[in-house]
């Protein structure tokens, strides 16, 4: 056992060091670095949906980072490089997607489940202080009190 961990360490030592890629891009200005970085902060990956194309290590990713770079090197501006993006992926690339009717149940679902919710917790609330009124309404008649009397005598009788 002790033989084998040295022999996987031995052959460790043979192996190239596993590197993460980083992309280095070389800009004209830093306004033009700034841009890029915006850009790539605001454009969601479309495989990873849940990171921006700056944190996303897949090739989708790098391929839109390289496609950014490209445009902002030709002279494209913020806007142009996001519609590009949008007419090519739709609007799903945005992090902040504009408001429009395919995109209305976007900014309004989370509104609309908190008001269900509220709504749902205001209704049980009423309906559970009217049960508790109804019950004190409902005291117990003569009758019913003389039979609970009696009940309770002979029980502690026995």
């Amino acid at each position: 056992m002790r033989l084998c961990s040295v022999l996987i360490l031995l052959a460790g030592l043979w192996l190239p060091p596993a590197m993460a890629a980083i992309d280095v891009y070389e800009f004209d200005s830093p306004q033009q670095e700034e841009t890029f970085r915006e850009l790539t902060r605001e454009l969601r990956c479309p495989k990873c949906q849940n990171q921006d194309i700056a944190d996303s290590n897949a090739e989708l990713a790098k391929d839109l980072r390289e496609k950014t770079y490209t445009m902002l090197r030709e002279g494209s501006s913020k806007k142009e490089i996001i519609d590009f993006m949008v007419a090519r992926y739709g609007n799903f690339i945005l992090y902040q997607p504009p408001v429009m009717a395919s995109t209305l149940i976007l900014w309004l679902g989370p509104v609309l489940v908190m008001l269900l919710g509220l709504a749902i917790v205001l209704v049980r609330t009423r309906k559970k202080s009217r049960n508790s009124a109804a019950g004190a309404d409902s005291a117990l008649s003569e009758q019913e009190k003389r039979r609970l009397a009696d009940l309770l005598n002979k029980d502690k009788e026995s």
